[in-house]
């Protein structure tokens, strides 16, 4: 196995807005790691959201890049709430080979009663509803939709359930967000979202030592497990419980510094980083075709002033038409 200084030498560090893919051979354990600055500053700073909804909407998105970055194929890849909380909508996607967008939608009046009262957890601001993991192959593939409720866990806990319960696939997820100060090119203090992520799965070569300890059964269960947990899984684990959530957004530790603290001892193996970026998939030939299925009555109501005019939820860029340009074959 490749000493790690000698890949970073080689390789050079990976930095913002960048996945690195990374393998523990030692304790059969894959994952990729990554840093956001830029990209979803840009993501958060462009709708202004409130704090608790940019610190959610960053996790979703982290989440999105770490999972979409590992589809081997040309697509889409989609995680998607919904709730009946004051942050009733988080939606991020990633589309092949490197484009990554997120969306929050939110009761602004509710939002702040829930601050006020002190009930801002993310939990609380989500309230209950459906966590949904869409992947889309195109026209000519099913989708693939996963689905788990949301029931009062945070984000991490939530996606490690889909994983275990979906996929049957060990896995460890952390997931960190935060707002720094700094100064512009202009020495004037400035805000800026960073957030980072870690997604650790257990793949062995015997797929029976990926079995994990079976679900409570309800009533009348003893509580007694079928079998042990794989020890390397378990080792594995408790290193990824260890993170500190400042090392993951800490623009000084990078992606290659955290693994190199986590796994040191058994070995980790680094490849080479995947860029992502703020691309949105929006058009105006797409929009424009949405628009086409209006009924003339529609397309009546949606007029002003002798426009049509659409803003994509995603980039907020507006798209304007005429009414004549949404009848015309």
């Amino acid at each position: 196995m490749q000493d790690l200084e000698k890949q970073l030498g080689e390789l050079g560090f990976a930095g913002d807005d960048m996945v690195v893919p990374f393998q523990v051979d030692a304790l059969d354990v894959r994952g990729r790691t990554v840093q956001l600055g830029p990209l979803l500053d840009a993501i958060l700073t462009r709708h202004e959201y409130p704090e608790p909804v940019a610190r959610l909407l960053a996790e979703v998105v982290v989440l999105t890049a770490l999972i979409g970055t590992s589809l081997k194929f040309e697509g889409k890849f989609t995680v998607q709430t919904k709730s009946d909380g004051p942050v009733d909508l988080l939606v991020a996607d990633f589309s092949t080979p490197d484009a990554l967008r997120g969306y929050a939608r939110f009761n602004d009046e509710a939002l702040r009663a829930a601050v006020t009262a002190g009930m801002a957890a993310p939990e609380q601001l989500l309230g209950s509803g459906v966590l949904a993991f869409t992947i889309d192959q195109g026209s000519y593939m099913q989708p693939y939709q996963g689905i788990v409720q949301l029931d009062g866990s945070s984000l991490e806990d939530i996606a490690m359930g889909y994983f275990r319960q979906s996929e049957q696939i060990p896995t460890a997820v952390r997931l960190g967000v935060a707002k720094l100060l700094d100064r512009d090119e202009d020495g004037q203090p400035r805000e800026r979202w960073r957030a980072g992520g870690l997604v650790a799965q257990f793949l062995p070569e015997e797929p029976d030592r990926m079995r994990q300890p079976d679900l409570h059964g309800g009533d009348g269960d003893d509580g007694q497990l079928s079998h042990a947990p794989d020890d390397a899984w378990t080792e594995a684990q408790a290193l990824v419980e260890t993170i500190d959530l400042d090392e993951m957004t800490d623009p000084e530790v990078g992606a290659e510094r955290l693994l190199y603290r986590l796994f040191h001892e058994r070995g980790v193996t680094v490849y080479p980083a995947q860029e992502v970026y703020d691309r949105c998939s929006c058009s105006r030939e797409r929009i424009l075709g949405v628009l086409k299925g209006f009924t003339a009555e529609e397309i009546d109501d949606s007029t002003e002033d002798g426009k049509i005019t659409v803003t994509c939820e995603f980039c907020s860029t507006p798209y304007v038409y005429t009414p004549q340009d949404v009848r015309d074959d």
